[in-house]
């Protein structure tokens, strides 16, 4: 037992005053003699212990009742089992992730959690809010009740280790207790160790009723026709057996087509056919699960003609001519000697047939041309030096040429993965007619061959950035020195290896990524593009590319959807936005990754025992009231002791 005011207890010699008053009472008893006192002799005997009892008594209870008296006043108390973390700091880590929006016993597990910090905070608390993108620092419960209860699901993924380098970013003198409310999808024990081990951490794992869950996880187109695209949705569930799923697509929130789906394993891609043209929707599900992956806003432009430029001697390009032809494409060949700088700028794809050289100048260009979006088709030359093709090929990435070597080789492996014929090939071919080279370099490279020869070297293969690529090719491909023009695949290879997917594919870029996305645009260095729709206005940091932007949207938009991409009030393109899929798997949840912390089923929980362990048991009350009984006790004897 410990006192607040020590100091007090030196009353307690007060405690002699009583003890002197009983010992030298200045009252006396007298004699008187009466006649015959005998018979009164044991009466007064009697009396006089009597007397004595009282007084003892009494003297025991003053003494208890000013001891008391003054103990209370000193203030005893039991010191609380946690003293020492009494001026911690509290943190509160709130993941605010879509996951969180899967339904607990009592409702949606953020809005839960919400509401059981805006009943269950004491209202003296003083804390810091970290949510996946919120920060509330240094506050109380009541500045706050009105952001909580408009706290928005969050785009960002719970990752634990940025919101505990956060918190520890905050220099205190103090220690601090950390509450963490998530659900635990994603979590693991890597991210825990994150704590500092003077933090007192509790979890509060809400969990979801069912995991059931569908969510559309790509857009993709899977064929092109003449008039019309054919895309593809694919979608992934956790959960077995589940039937009768509606699905519908949607332009300009137009109605375009519905059907029913049902998975007999865990994911599904479903095909639809829409014209070839503009397209600026979305296409959607029905499900119990989580509502924020069940719709997927994609855009896809209506095709214009594709720039390409070959540069090389007119004979060997005209297997080129008869690829790009005017209907898709705006398509010039160049020899070296007559060759317009000024126009390799405006072009959306550039082949190097076959140059013996390739000049300083133009090198230069290419690398600028495939920084800026173009995508760059290398076809070496027999006269070229290894050595001057790799000092060329280090602009673009780890691609290095070996020696010529002059044996005949077949071209037998398909890269079926590859991009280039994501929509070519409706399954794998194991038999086609292998073309051939006659002399090949060797090729070097940490990327996946798009073909191969028999002996697994690379004969084409491809450096990619995020809205460009460089194909390179390790044999010349002209008649004398090989048939692959012969081939059937000389076609599809071509036509997609001067496709930019921005271009020509589908546009649905995932928040949070950075995904740089490149646009046709012609703008002024004053100017600058805005992507907006009806909610939301966004001006993402932006690249003048001559005649393309290069624009970056980080975290940007707050909300997934269609947009578009405007100078002033000119509409340039039509952008998409989704959200990012990794939240969509309930079944990842992993409680266990917290099993070395305090884990605490509810919010209420956390703080009363917080109170409970740093709270002093105050002892002064029961002294007073025990002072007040040896009072009543005293005007006891008084009456009823003789």
């Amino acid at each position: 037992m410990q006192f607040k005011h020590p100091e007090i207890l030196y009353f307690l010699f007060l405690l002699v005053i009583p003890i002197l008053v009983h010992l030298f009472q200045l009252r006396r008893f007298k004699k008187e003699y009466f006649t015959n006192v005998q018979f009164l002799k044991e009466l007064s005997i009697q009396t006089r212990k009597s007397s004595n009892l009282k007084k003892w008594l009494l003297l025991a209870t003053r003494l208890l009742l000013l001891t008391f008296l003054i103990l209370a006043f000193a203030q005893p108390f039991f010191s609380a089992k946690d003293s020492k973390k009494s001026n911690n700091e509290m943190y509160i880590i709130l993941d605010n992730s879509f996951s969180m929006q899967a339904k607990g016993k009592k409702g949606e597990l953020l809005k839960r959690a919400v509401q059981d910090l805006l009943e269950h905070t004491p209202q003296s608390q003083n804390f810091s809010l970290i949510t996946n993108s919120e920060n509330y620092w240094n506050t109380d419960i009541k500045s706050i009740q009105k952001d909580l209860q408009d706290l928005k699901y969050s785009a960002t993924p719970f990752r634990l280790e940025n919101l505990i380098a956060k918190v520890n970013a905050r220099k205190s003198a103090f220690n601090k207790d950390i509450l963490v409310i998530t659900d635990a999808v994603g979590l693991e024990e890597m991210q825990t160790k994150s704590f500092k081990k003077e933090d007192n951490v509790y979890f509060t794992i809400p969990e979801a009723e069912q995991k059931y869950n569908i969510a559309i996880d790509s857009v993709f187109i899977t064929q092109t026709l003449d008039n019309f695209y054919e895309i593809g949705v694919k979608l992934s569930s956790n959960g077995e057996g589940l039937k009768g799923i509606p699905i519908a697509l949607y332009n300009k929130n137009k109605l375009v087509a519905k059907t029913i789906l049902n998975f007999e394993t865990n994911t599904k891609t479903i095909n639809f056919t829409i014209p070839k043209e503009d397209f600026h929707g979305y296409v959607a599900i029905t499900d119990k699960g989580l509502a924020y992956d069940n719709t997927y806003y994609f855009s896809i432009s209506k095709p214009s003609k594709t720039n390409v430029i070959s540069i090389g001697d007119n004979d060997k390009s005209n297997f080129i001519a008869r690829i790009y032809t005017s209907d898709e494409f705006n398509y010039t060949n160049f020899p070296i000697a007559n060759l317009d700088y000024n126009l390799l700028e405006k072009q959306d794809a550039i082949v190097l047939n076959e140059l013996s050289t390739i000049p300083q100048a133009l090198q230069t260009t290419m690398k600028s041309f495939v920084t800026k979006g173009g995508n760059l088709i290398i076809i070496p030359a027999q006269e070229n030096s290894f050595t001057a093709l790799n000092s060329f090929m280090a602009n673009f990435g780890a691609l290095q040429f070996k020696a010529l070597t002059t044996a005949e080789k077949k071209i037998t492996k398909i890269n079926f993965n590859h991009p280039l014929f994501s929509t070519v090939f409706e399954k794998k071919i194991d038999n086609f007619q292998y073309p051939t080279t006659k002399i090949s370099f060797n090729l070097s490279s940490t990327t996946p061959a798009v073909l191969s020869y028999d002996d697994q070297s690379v004969f084409l293969t491809s450096l990619s950035n995020a809205f460009s690529s460089v194909y390179v090719f390790a044999a010349p491909i002209n008649k004398i020195n090989s048939n692959f023009q012969n081939s059937p695949l000389i076609v599809p290879i071509f036509y997609n290896m001067s496709q930019n997917s921005q271009k020509s594919g589908v546009n649905a870029i995932i928040i949070g990524e950075s995904q740089p996305f490149v646009v046709d645009a012609q703008v002024s260095k004053d100017e600058i593009l805005t992507v907006k729709n009806a909610a939301e206005r966004i001006i993402p940091v932006q690249q003048l590319l001559n005649t393309k932007v290069k624009m970056t949207f980080g975290d940007n938009p707050k909300e997934a959807g269609n947009f578009g991409i405007f100078n002033k009030e000119n509409l340039v393109q039509n952008i998409s936005f989704n959200y990012i899929r990794t939240e969509s798997n309930l079944t990842l949840a992993n409680p266990k990754a917290a099993a070395n912390f305090k884990e605490i089923n509810d919010i209420e929980t956390v703080f009363n025992t917080i109170q409970t362990d740093r709270t002093d048991t105050q002892l002064w009350k029961w002294f007073v009231i025990i002072a007040l009984l040896l009072l009543v006790v005293e005007l006891l004897i008084q009456k009823f002791v003789k």
